[in-house]
């Protein structure tokens, strides 16, 4: 019987011949010997990354490696699932907390040594408890398979380049997040006071104080349902649904709800509905219902506030942002079990309001702010995506 021939899902044109197997230690030299741990107080400050087990620690005078390496933590990784791997180019220095590979010239490239290396399941290979380490040895025996230098280049420079594309959209992610976060400090009220720092020109009334359960038609648990397989149409937002930063609505794992909907038209969330969720470690985390996010209904750990007309929805759910309501949550959650605020108790949530006009105004601000944020955080989870398929089609 004629031998299969090991090869990708996915290749760059051109390329047909097989990919061979391989150990770390047949295409690498191993450089852990230059290493040299410094402790912090006796770092001398510089330009040189210093690097540890889960990447840069802090950046000192001269280097202990010059030239392209692939580092892989040997213990103290943060993240043995994702474990660290990564290439690193020109003048660094390395401690004691990670090994330090080169390919051999003409057989490996370092950044698709990275890539393959990072597919490996180190985290079974670990050994030791608390401190799991990844032993030189056992690093060295690791096996994967490889194709022609050219080719590694190609991949390696391709799944850098998309490495770059993600960085610079988490950092413009990032960059509108911080924004959001500063001017939600600025834009309302702070403890003890009943005006914010910063208003529109125009606006100079005061701010009165509201109750939520002035503004809110009703507080509504939500459906007792198990989540089952999304049917391509009808979505079912639970606590985990809702992202801890962001207070968007996750798309990755989309479900619906295993139950009749026909008699469920209660629980269907409209414009204008703010759901809560209300017990467990993310008791106070928030969602405003935007149309965009399709038809949805709200599971049972979770608590709707309908939002009246004559208040703006957008301004009540940005109160559930600041520093005012994370410290109302902090309080009124305390149980002798684990923390929860039902309905009653999330009405009662106090904060100063100014008239429709400027609520609208405010709104209208985070709502474009959040817009922005959306763009970016979805353009990073699709790259992400992108990135997660290539490594699983384009390796062996």
């Amino acid at each position: 019987m004629r031998e299969k021939t090991i090869v990708p899902a996915i290749r760059f044109a051109g390329f047909t011949d097989a990919w061979e197997q391989c150990k770390v230690s047949d295409v690498t030299n191993r450089f852990d010997n230059l290493r040299i741990p410094v402790a912090a107080n006796l770092r001398v400050p510089g330009t040189t990354p210093y690097y540890g087990a889960n990447g840069i620690q802090d950046y000192v005078d001269g280097f202990t490696h010059d030239g392209e390496f692939v580092l892989v933590a040997e213990d103290g990784a943060n993240d043995l699932k994702n474990y660290p791997v990564r290439c690193v180019n020109g003048r660094i220095w390395v401690n004691n907390h990670a090994h330090v590979l080169q390919g051999k010239p003409e057989m490996a490239d370092n950044k698709f040594l990275a890539y393959s290396i990072s597919q490996a399941d180190i985290e079974s290979l670990l050994v030791g408890g608390g401190r799991a380490k990844l032993n030189a040895e056992i690093m060295m025996g690791i096996e994967f398979h490889i194709p022609s230098l050219d080719e590694q280049r190609i991949i390696g420079k391709y799944l850098t380049h998309l490495d770059h594309l993600i960085t610079l959209h988490q950092r413009k992610y990032s960059r509108l997040y911080n924004i959001k976060k500063s001017m939600l400090e600025r834009m309302f009220p702070k403890e003890g006071a009943s005006v914010p720092e910063i208003r529109f020109a125009g606006f100079t009334d005061a701010w009165e104080q509201r109750k939520l359960e002035e503004m809110s038609y009703s507080f509504e648990y939500g459906l007792n349902a198990a989540a089952t397989t999304y049917d391509g149409e009808n979505r079912y937002i639970r606590i985990t649904d809702i992202d801890d930063e962001t207070r968007l609505f996750s798309t990755t794992d989309l479900t619906s709800p295993d139950i009749d909907l026909k008699s469920a038209d209660n629980y269907r969330l409209r414009e204008s509905d703010i759901v809560f969720a209300r017990t467990g470690a993310s008791v106070g985390k928030t969602y405003i219902y935007k149309p965009f996010d399709g038809i949805m209904y709200y599971a049972g750990f979770l608590i709707r506030a309908r939002i009246r007309p004559e208040y703006s929805a957008n301004f009540v759910f940005q109160n559930t942002l600041t520093e005012q309501y994370r410290n109302f949550v902090a309080i009124t959650s305390q149980r002798s079990g684990q923390p929860g605020i039902n309905a009653q108790e999330y009405s009662t949530f106090e904060f100063f309001v100014p008239g429709y006009k400027e609520q609208e105004q405010i709104g209208a601000f985070f709502r474009h702010l959040d817009h922005l944020i959306t763009l970016h955080q979805r353009k990073l989870e699709r790259l992400q995506n992108i990135k997660k398929s290539c490594l699983e089609k384009m390796f062996v």
